[in-house]
């Protein structure tokens, strides 16, 4: 070991200033001034929504005094015609970390195909909501939706891609990683 060596400068990050530089009516452009682990002094631009309310992490769609549980299920039916319950809720995750502010929870919803209200569904899109519900196989998601967006020439939300990536795993690769075969 050398004793020569300079120890290494640790500090904790922590925000200098941030500049606006543009902003719309759903997002603005900001300039970051901040300090990293090291002590260095960098700049980043960062984009962050209007529309998140002070003291929360819920962007957007959550109305005030509303959780993201019912706000799901609010647009699931909104959306798609659909009534769900709830199964699951992630905690609040970054969506695209270094970019933006922006933040998810993803809420797990069962769908009962039988009830009476589930078997033809009506949406109820606002104004300038243009949603068209495609129904795909659980088993098949990845490769109808792989067909799809060949077809079609879209792009699919990573989001959905990579709920379609677990399916296969899930459907057809159960028990592959050698821990998991004991």
């Amino acid at each position: 070991m050398n004793n020569t060596e300079e120890p290494k400068v640790s500090t904790v990050p922590h925000i200098v200033k941030e500049e606006l530089i543009a902003t719309g009516k759903w997002a603005k452009l900001e300039k970051t001034t901040y300090v990293d682990p090291a002590g260095n002094t960098r700049t980043w631009e960062t984009v962050k929504r209007t529309t998140r309310r002070a003291n929360t992490e819920a962007d957007g769609l959550i109305d005030e005094g509303e959780s993201a549980e019912v706000a799901a299920l609010r647009e699931l039916k909104e959306e798609t015609g659909y009534k769900g319950e709830v199964v699951g809720v992630t905690p609040v995750t970054c969506l695209d970390p270094g970019l933006s502010n922006c933040t998810t929870q993803i809420v797990m919803v069962n769908i009962n195909g039988d009830e009476m209200e589930n078997i033809n569904p009506t949406q109820q899109l606002g104004d300038g909501e243009f949603v068209e519900v495609v129904l795909l196989p659980l088993d098949e998601f990845q490769m109808k939706i792989d067909e799809l967006m060949k077809k079609e020439k879209i792009i699919v939300d990573a989001k959905v891609y990579i709920f379609a990536m677990g399916m296969v795993q899930a459907f057809f690769k159960p028990r592959e990683l050698p821990i998991l075969k004991q």
